[in-house]
């Protein structure tokens, strides 16, 4: 996973990789990322980019924003907040969404 841009903001980053074709809004679930188009197991998808937005002044402000390919060739992005309230993903969800 390598950026080639940081982006300033949130949506700017969402902007950007839907024009580059990640067009899915993926949610987590357990050990499924999911959309519209299903439920795609964390085994099944990697993540091509990640940005990471730490909050100013309220550490519930982070978030980071995912890059998505899944093997069946969705392609999308997943906002998630970090730290507490990552509480309810499963270990191997965790594992795979951790910033490096």
């Amino acid at each position: 996973m390598e950026h080639q841009l940081h982006y300033d903001t949130v949506s700017n980053a969402i902007a950007a990789l839907k024009k580059r074709g990640f067009t899915v809004d993926f949610n987590l679930e357990d050990n499924y990322i999911v959309a519209h188009e299903g439920k795609v197991h964390v085994n099944d998808f990697s993540i091509v980019d990640v940005y990471r937005y730490e909050g100013n002044s309220d550490p519930s402000d982070e978030a980071a924003v995912y890059a998505i390919e899944c093997t069946n060739g969705l392609k999308g992005i997943l906002v998630s907040g970090y730290g507490p309230s990552a509480d309810s993903l499963t270990t191997d969800m965790l594992e795979k969404l951790k910033i490096r």
